[in-house]
């Protein structure tokens, strides 16, 4: 898959100011007077358009969405602090969304809604506002769970789906909190599944998320993406635009990742990653090159570069490079295992085979890792660790 640049629905600084509508105020002691729309006649009824049955029952459900989840949508302002040219603190403002994760005050958004803060305060459908606090984050998924003090508040959690259950073409609906406008809902389609996106870290990638096209912009992120049913089945997380403002893409954290990943954050206050403990090159473009350098290499798969000293894959046994070659403009280590599956399952690339091991596996769990070593597949039994926060 091709890896896809994003810009990330970075908090939204507030700063701008929104367009007003003008009211007319009538003079003090007078009484309003009420319109009484015309009645239309013969000629004009002709011209009233009658919607479909159809539309009208989407129409009917989409209302009821709202109706059922959106007292659990959450606007989130938070408080960082940056620093002037004489490095002094300055405080700046920004937005996100989130959405009740249970009755003990847990709310879910994205990573880089809460990275850094100094202060959160969530804002609830019926204004009240309440302080919170980061209880546990996952960069790489870019989760976030915080917690607010119910103080007798009544919170309302939302009800969790089932992404993989998602078909291209379904009806989706977004609430959130674009640029500081709380409680906005758009609707539209799931337009694909299974993309992998940039984890806003860095270096590291989100496997099986829901591309959209209902409108998502700065402030969205952290807010929930809903069936027609009011079930959560994805996490508004980034959007491809060259203007920052919604261009039709916008893609959301899957909802199985949030039911695999927010019980530990909730518990530990951070979620474990599988970790083989190698440095790799995905053969991609390069199988060709090494095979023409007479390098015993399948078409693809992931050649091990250094296998790390007391990782789980030196204990496993599996082989990095040993020896130094000039392959095409590159100085590469070869000679070392080419992995080509795991559990069975092959994989063309390195996207698709850290999705597997992040979305299939455990950290603990002893997984089969098939290796090509001396021009023969070769299964070892490896025991996965955690990834270094490094």
């Amino acid at each position: 898959m091709r890896k896809i640049y994003l810009v990330l629905i970075i908090v939204t600084l507030l700063g701008g100011s929104l367009g007003c509508v003008a009211l007319q105020t009538l003079p003090a002691g007078s009484t309003p007077v009420a319109t009484v729309a015309p009645t239309p006649t013969a000629g004009q009824s002709e011209n009233v358009v009658q919607p479909h049955a159809d539309l009208l029952a989407v129409e009917s459900q989409i209302e009821a969405v709202y109706q059922a989840v959106g007292d659990s949508v959450v606007n989130i302002s938070v408080t960082t602090l940056a620093h002037d040219f004489f490095m002094n603190p300055v405080p700046q403002e920004g937005t996100g969304s989130g959405f009740v994760y249970d009755e003990q005050g847990h709310i879910v958004t994205n990573w880089h809604v809460v990275q850094e803060a100094e202060d959160i305060q969530v804002i609830f459908a019926d204004g009240v506002t309440l302080p919170a606090e980061v209880v546990g984050s996952d960069a790489a998924n870019d989760l976030a769970v915080i917690q607010v003090a119910t103080d007798g508040h009544s919170l309302k959690p939302v009800q969790l789906g089932d992404s993989s259950t998602l078909r291209v073409g379904q009806f989706v609906v977004a609430i959130g909190n674009p640029f500081g406008l709380e409680q906005t809902v758009t609707f539209g389609v799931i337009s694909s599944l299974g993309r992998i996106i940039d984890s806003p870290e860095g270096g590291r990638f989100i496997g099986e998320a829901i591309q959209t096209d209902a409108a998502i912009n700065p402030g969205n992120s952290g807010g929930p993406l809903l069936d027609l049913q009011g079930q959560v089945i994805g996490v508004n997380a980034q959007i491809i635009s060259p203007s920052r403002a919604n261009a039709g893409i916008g893609f959301a954290i899957p909802v199985n990742t949030v039911q695999r990943v927010v019980p530990e954050l909730i518990a530990t206050g951070q979620y474990g990653h599988p970790w083989l403990g190698v440095s790799f090159l995905d053969l991609g473009r390069w199988a060709d090159l090494l095979q023409q350098a007479n390098l015993d290499v399948p078409d693809a798969g992931l050649l091990i570069l250094e296998v790390l000293p007391n990782s789980p894959a030196a204990e496993a046994g599996l082989r990095g490079g040993t020896e130094s070659a000039i392959v095409g403009n590159a100085r590469l280590q070869v000679g070392g295992d080419v992995i080509v599956a795991i559990n069975e399952e092959a994989f063309a690339n390195w996207s698709e085979f850290n999705t597997y091991l992040e979305i299939e596996t455990r950290v603990g769990e002893t997984i089969e890792v098939t290796v090509w070593r001396d021009d023969a597949q070769l299964t070892i039994p490896l025991t996965l660790g955690e990834r270094p926060e490094d």
